[in-house]
């Protein structure tokens, strides 16, 4: 079921990449041509040029000991496999003060990916409630009140302008007070370049670790899919807020650039835990590094 709804979802990125492939390996060309043009075709697929290379000199070292399509296919699978089950993706909630933080750039599609998660530990059994830490723009208060109607969740939130700490403060609170095991904080969208606000984001994390020791026990970094290579500058400018815990990766359904997981997972040295298929509720999938290899591959 994950391997089938991957695949579909892959269908551009592997439209770029297998066809020219397939295509590669079977022109008669040297061994040697056949790896650059390779390291080319992963590049189209938005895998970064440090990381394809790293990739292809390893395939190399490989295949200069066998021959033939199959050999080139599974070294290259091979490796693409080691870097994405590098580390692993499984989310680390307490069971009875699980708290989650959501963080990223403007429009990277958090409030959607959280109200997501969301459904998916409601599914679970657990009693989730939800924080609109996004005290700056209305609608996304608005937005998250809509989710949580819609999932039947309690949404904790400030006015507008407010202190999103002090938003954070009332919901750890409730979380202790009001029967709730769960809580999952939606945070504003900041240019990740801008000290002050990712400052802010440090606040936020310590007001629910004074209210809460241990928590947050997972940060998740939301990172747009569909925008490929281009989402790793400002990914490494959130990597200096401390505790990033993993990726959600957002967009992936109708991207070509499904290529970039590779490198996000490379780079960053972070877990890819989600990714988001759609705009639904239970568009979402736990990442898994071999579905998503054979999806590449199938």
């Amino acid at each position: 079921m994950v391997i089938a709804s991957l695949r579909e979802k892959l269908s551009r990125t592997r439209q770029v990449f297998r066809q020219r492939f397939e295509d590669i390996l079977k022109s008669g060309r040297s061994r040697e041509e056949i790896l650059e043009e390779l390291t080319e075709t992963l590049i189209l697929a938005d895998v970064g040029v440090p990381t394809a290379e790293k990739i292809m000199e390893a395939v190399g070292r490989i295949v200069r000991k066998s021959d033939g399509f199959d050999a080139v296919r599974e070294a290259l699978k091979g490796e693409i496999l080691a870097i994405l089950g590098r580390h692993p993706g499984r989310l680390n909630l307490d069971p009875k003060t699980g708290v989650l933080m959501m963080v990223g750039v403007n429009g990277g599609g958090k409030t959607t990916s959280l109200a997501k998660l969301a459904r998916r530990l409601q599914g679970e059994g657990r009693n989730c409630l939800l924080v609109a830490g996004d005290t700056f723009r209305a609608a996304a208060q608005e937005q998250l009140a809509v989710w949580g109607r819609k999932l039947g969740m309690p949404v904790i939130k400030g006015p507008y302008g407010a202190d999103p700490a002090a938003v954070a403060f009332d919901a750890a609170r409730s979380l202790k007070t009001q029967g709730f095991d769960t809580m999952l904080v939606d945070t504003a969208g900041r240019i990740h370049t801008n000290s002050n606000l990712m400052n802010e984001l440090e606040k936020v994390k310590r007001v629910i670790a004074r209210e809460i020791p241990g928590a947050p026990q997972e940060i998740l970094l939301v990172l747009d899919a569909s925008i490929g290579q281009n989402s790793l500058p400002q990914a490494r400018e959130f990597l200096k807020f401390a505790g990033l815990t993993g990726v959600f990766l957002s967009k992936l359904d109708g991207t070509a650039k499904g290529g970039s997981v590779v490198t996000i997972a490379d780079e960053l040295g972070l877990p890819i835990k989600f990714v988001g298929t759609g705009e639904g509720e239970d568009d979402l999938l736990e990442f898994s590094a071999s579905s998503f290899v054979d999806a590449l591959f199938a």
